[in-house]
């Protein structure tokens, strides 16, 4: 499974994708709690019918979730959003190891572009990651909050996974690409079909 691993004072933080119900649960129940209850958030602007279709990263402080964004997955770039840390444990060094692990993802399938849309008042923690406004791009307000498109440019990965990647690489689970999977294993038997 793809997880990061820090030390967060002296606590164990790990960052792991949403693989089942119970992950998206957890994601759920933390988007609830700051969005909607925090940020007065309407459901419906929350929860937009993007998230079957995404992939998402959860954060565990001493295995208890406590942060996750989610990545929308377009042709030329990747989207960072819904970044929500719970408001116990907010400051900087979770929330940037977590969109480092996104940003790291996103890179290793092969994307240069990532874009995100981030709350003005937030700009500055965001170019502090390597994202920076767009240029000529106008801000724009949506769920009562100012937000600003920003972008960040990756370097090409020579482990990025492509269409002339290895098979079993490509099949793997996402984000799951250094470890072999139930598919190598079921190559050693002898095709029947």
């Amino acid at each position: 499974m793809m997880s990061v691993q820090a030390n967060h004072s002296n606590n164990a933080l790990r960052i792991e994708m949403v693989r089942d119900l119970n992950g998206f649960m957890k994601i759920v129940a933390i988007r609830a709690s700051v969005f909607l209850a925090e940020q007065d958030c309407p459901y419906d602007e929350e929860f937009d019918n993007n998230d079957l279709s995404s992939s998402h990263l959860i954060a565990y402080l001493r295995n208890e979730p406590v942060a996750t964004l989610r990545i929308r997955w377009f042709a030329s770039f990747a989207k960072i959003e819904r970044v929500c840390v719970m408001k116990h444990v907010r400051g900087g060094a979770l929330v940037k190891l977590m969109i480092e692990t996104a940003v790291d993802m996103i890179g290793r399938k092969g994307y240069r572009h990532v874009l995100g849309y981030i709350q003005k008042r937030l700009v500055p923690f965001w170019k502090q990651l390597g994202f920076h406004p767009r240029d000529g791009r106008e801000g724009f307000r949506f769920s009562d909050y100012d937000y600003v498109e920003c972008y960040r440019e990756l370097a090409t990965r020579n482990d990025a996974v492509t269409m002339d990647s290895d098979p079993y690489v490509v099949m793997r689970p996402e984000g799951e690409w250094d470890e072999e999977s139930v598919l190598d294993r079921s190559a050693a038997r002898p095709a029947v079909a």
